[in-house]
């Protein structure tokens, strides 16, 4: 699948790229490799086949939850420059419109 000049455009104005003539060239031939590529792909036979993010099997090694005694609030505190209710108290970094 060839891609034109202008989809090549158009995507670098939708990335927010500025580009020159000669990237575009370039950018429109890797582009295009890797459609052509996905054609290819979309002719395999993928029935029974699950999707997987990995192809090696991975199993995530977790540690058993403990309840525990946590640090105090009162220590938590200690050292904030400000603190209201229990509460580390910070500014306000949201501006109304």
């Amino acid at each position: 699948m060839r891609i034109s000049k202008e989809e090549v455009e158009r995507v670098a104005k939708l990335a927010r790229l500025e580009i020159t003539e000669a990237e575009k060239e370039v950018f429109g031939t890797h582009l295009s490799s890797i459609l052509t590529y996905m054609d290819k792909l979309k002719t395999l036979n993928t029935d029974g086949v699950e999707p997987t993010a990995t192809v090696l099997e991975q199993t995530n090694v977790l540690r058993e939850d403990k309840v525990c005694p946590s640090l105090p609030a009162e220590k938590a505190l200690a050292n904030a420059p400000e603190c209201e209710n229990g509460f580390f108290r910070v500014p306000k970094i949201l501006e109304e419109r």
